[in-house]
């Protein structure tokens, strides 16, 4: 996978992570007037927000909020050991160790989350794969074998086996 399909997959990935911090952040926009004006002098693109329960008990019209465009996400490799994120404007150059730590909270953020990934391997699918990669091994106290595997993209990647599936993947790494 070239560098710039690896980017179009981070960008792809990363779309979610905007969607989570942006739109929090949008709603949490001051509901006073005053507040909303110094709020709108400075971000003049901010989103306009329902009066609050209190207010609206008080006779006042609930105000739809208005729709603004999604945020966009710009990824740019400068230098080899550097990438940049801009998202809505504001840019930020992650590191090598900063790029595992995000890939690493979203790996994990994203095993919380439904749906699954498709339980098959999706036609078109791109990925970077790992030749021989190092790997550990431990034994739990259930019987269940933990392999930890070291992919020069995603960092260390666990994986929990029972012994019925530690048999069926020497099954299917040994045949012919």
């Amino acid at each position: 996978m070239n560098l710039h399909e690896q980017l179009g997959a981070l960008e792809v990935g990363v779309a979610q992570l905007i969607q989570a911090v942006v739109a929090p952040q949008a709603q949490n926009i001051p509901e006073t007037p005053a507040a909303n004006a110094a709020s709108e002098a400075s971000a003049p693109q901010a989103e306009q927000v329902a009066p609050t329960a209190a207010q609206a008990s008080e006779d006042t019209p609930i105000q739809e909020a208005v729709a603004e465009e999604k945020p966009t996400l710009s990824i740019g490799r400068p230098a080899q050991n550097v990438i940049t994120m801009t998202i809505a404007g504001k840019t930020v150059s992650l590191h090598p160790e900063q790029v595992g730590q995000l890939i690493e909270e979203l790996a994990n953020a994203r095993a919380s989350m439904t749906p699954e990934p498709p339980m098959g391997v999706p036609a078109g699918w791109r990925f970077a794969s790992t030749r021989n990669p190092v790997m550990a091994v431990q034994k739990q106290s259930n019987g269940d074998r933990l392999l930890i595997v070291r992919h020069t993209g995603h960092g260390w990647v666990p994986f929990t086996f029972s012994p019925a599936n530690v048999i069926q993947m020497y099954a299917l790494l040994t045949q012919r």
